[in-house]
């Protein structure tokens, strides 16, 4: 065995036909699609690096292979890995070869550069700013207020649910009357005023130079839809992968298509039974239709060998998912062996599963699993709610996953918004949030000074040159300096983003009672900038790729090395876990109320207690609580419901699991079953007290 395959011998023979394939000597190393079908913990992450690595091996060029991934961070991890197997074959020259795999990245990152390469060409100012979400709420907003639907007679949508409809009929590239009647019905009177309002929305986003989330996508679908544009971006790239292909929408899809029209060097990972992110529009359709979207077809490799749960979890698992009504044929296989079937453990309520689950916990502690190794999943974040008390109650600590995020602080907004403001000072929003920071700056200020730079060739000057509004005093001038320093780049990156916080601290004291902690984040902030070559490149990306910071988690302050892991299920994709517990494995919870219109939505349900089954590696526990507490989504408001067991693990399924019961929801004494009988006219008493 050389050192040009030992780093083959280490895949078993389905990873080995992935990474292989169309890369034999004499066809030039760029062949038709591949489909690949990767099962839970059946690694998924190493067959696409390794199949990266393999291109460049075999001689492709490392500056043209396009590999696209859900987050900065996998991208980043996906090139280490791709450098440590070509350091196996190619040795001191790896580093160099890495390095040139420059097009790695997100869908809305890779798009972002692109754009700004043909900005020209499709009639874009390439120095656009990019609005995070909450930003394009608040324009949507100002659009909202100046079209006078704040002050309609009935209710009209508010910002979030605008965006959110927009946001959709975008990226499933659906007609708007249709995204109201399936997602938003109780919007669907206002289809008109909602295109008199998105079209308000695009022309204010044009005006200030800005883009959004969804623009990043549809500028670069549009410009794909222009014939020679499309074929020269297209033949930049020999080679385009991308990773978790079942959680693309209908937009990212067509781009795709469009840049491989023949398939030809294209190559996407995924797995159907994981398609869990509907509510962004995702469809599994995607990767369900991908062979027929080629002529002949695609070729398609399925990794079913599980490196991560044993055969009964596994097996449990391979059950749920065998129902679905549309899949790829897959089972998932290991050579893991356990006698230990996973369990549905019934418990009386929801108090008893926060108990049972405390115990468990503290239990699995001192058989020597640590916190970390162990998870709590749930459908829902309020589902967690009596269990938190109970961690709270018991001295365990934890960390919820699905909290607030690092940049949805108004703190870390604040600072961003400066250097927006600076980059791009028609950027409304940015100005907006950040002039009211001053004293005396109210939003009719605020607005009056951007409509008056806004009209002019350099806003910047026109900024220096106004006269200070009324009791600003000495803030305004100190503001303005700061803001012109920075967009004259005088400082250079990332000392510029220090000149921002040292004009933001006074005011940050001034607005924020706990100061001190919020100048940690954005101390962290400044750490973090400094790994950018520019403001505009830090800007792009941290937009568009948040990293996590101590506000990604809700819950308990994090004292304790050790602690235990409290999560949504959609947080907890790609992750895993020694012992996991699943909340709420009952009707109205997995599958959850709302989501029970369409057979569609049932079927995404049931791929989400699939997810979250796979996640466990050695224990699995499924809790039932046989009453539920309901906050009032009925007419008879907040209630206790007799929950049944979610309808995925029907009676033919029970063989795959241990059923047992928590002594405490047996155990149920004469005393407090005669209790249960008594009926007491406590009101009629209470009137008695007073005649």
């Amino acid at each position: 065995m050389t050192a040009a395959t030992a780093y083959l011998e280490k895949l078993n023979p389905e990873q080995r036909l992935a990474v292989e394939h169309g890369t034999t000597e004499g066809d030039g190393h760029v062949a038709g699609p591949l489909l690949v079908i990767a099962g839970a913990g059946s690694g998924k992450t190493n067959t696409l690096a390794h199949r990266v690595a393999h291109l460049i091996v075999k001689g492709a060029d490392p500056r043209r292979i396009l590999l696209m991934t859900f987050s900065r961070r996998a991208a980043a991890e996906m090139g280490r890995r791709v450098e440590r197997i070509c350091r196996e074959v190619l040795g001191t020259n790896a580093g160099i070869t890495a390095d040139a795999l420059a097009w790695t990245g997100t869908f809305h990152g890779i798009g972002a550069r692109l754009l700004r390469d043909y900005a020209e060409q499709i009639g874009i100012d390439p120095a656009f700013t990019i609005h995070d979400r909450e930003d394009s709420a608040d324009l949507m907003n100002l659009a909202r207020h100046d079209l006078g639907f704040s002050k309609t007679e009935s209710r009209f949508p508010t910002k979030a649910t605008c965006l959110a409809i927009y946001s959709r009929s975008v990226n499933a590239e659906a007609p708007l009357d249709g995204v109201l009647r399936d997602y938003f019905p109780w919007c669907a009177m206002w289809e008109q005023q909602l295109r008199d309002l998105f079209a308000c929305y695009v022309e204010a986003k044009q005006v200030q130079n800005v883009l959004d989330y969804d623009d990043l996508l549809l500028y670069w679908a549009h410009m794909l839809q222009e014939p020679l544009i499309a074929e020269d971006i297209g033949s930049r790239f020999d080679h385009v992968l991308v990773d978790e292909y079942q959680d693309t929408n209908r937009l990212q899809s067509s781009i795709l298509l469009a840049l491989k029209p023949d398939g030809r060097g294209l190559t996407v990972v995924g797995d159907d039974a994981q398609s869990i992110y509907s509510f962004r529009a995702a469809t599994v359709r995607n990767i369900l239709d991908f062979p027929k979207a080629f002529t002949p077809s695609a070729d398609i490799v399925t990794l079913d060998r599980n490196y991560r749960s044993t055969q009964p979890i596994l097996a449990a698992a391979n059950a749920v998912i065998d129902l679905a009504s549309e899949r790829f044929t897959k089972n998932l296989r290991t050579e893991r062996q356990s006698t230990e079937r996973p369990r549905l453990v019934t418990v009386r309520d929801e108090a008893d599963q926060a108990r049972y689950i405390a115990d468990q916990v503290l239990e699995n502690r001192e058989g020597g699993a640590r916190l970390k190794q162990q998870a709590v999943l749930f459908r829902t974040s309020s589902h967690s709610g009596p269990l938190e008390v109970e961690l709270t109650r018991r001295n365990i600590p934890f960390v919820k996953f699905g909290g607030l995020k690092f940049l949805d602080s108004a703190h870390v907004k604040d600072m961003l918004a400066a250097l927006r403001f600076a980059q791009n000072p028609r950027d409304r929003v940015a100005g907006f949030r950040l002039m009211q920071l001053l004293p005396g700056v109210g939003p009719s200020t605020a607005q009056r000074v951007l409509d008056q730079i806004g009209e002019e060739a350099s806003p910047i000057t026109a900024l220096t040159e106004l006269p200070p509004p009324p009791r600003t005093g000495d803030d305004w001038t100190t503001f303005v300096e700061t803001i012109r320093e920075v967009k004259s780049g005088g400082a250079g990156w990332p000392a510029e983003i220090g000149l921002v916080r040292q004009w933001y601290e006074p005011h940050l004291e001034r607005v924020h009672e706990d100061a001190s902690t919020r100048l940690a984040d954005l101390i962290q902030l400044e750490q973090i900038a400094a790994g950018y070559g520019s403001r505009e490149r830090f800007l792009t990306e941290l937009t568009l790729d948040p990293p996590d910071a101590t506000s990604d988690q809700a819950g308990v302050p994090l004292l304790d090395e050790d602690y235990l892991i409290l999560s949504t299920i959609h947080s907890a994709k790609g992750q895993e876990w020694t012992k996991v517990f699943i909340l709420n494995a009952i009707d109205g919870c997995i599958p959850a109320d709302l989501a029970v219109g369409s057979s569609a939505e049932i079927e995404e349900e049931r791929r989400l207690l699939y997810v979250a089954m796979t996640r466990a590696k050695d224990n699995l526990d499924l809790v039932i609580p046989q009453r539920f507490f309901v906050h009032g989504q009925h007419a008879q408001g907040d209630r206790h419901v007799f929950a049944s067991r979610t309808r995925f693990i029907p009676a033919t399924l029970l063989q795959f699991f241990e059923v047992c019961g928590w002594p405490q929801a047996r155990a149920e004494s004469a005393a407090a079953i005669r209790a249960r009988e008594v009926r007491v006219d406590v009101g009629a008493r209470m009137r008695g007290m007073w005649r």
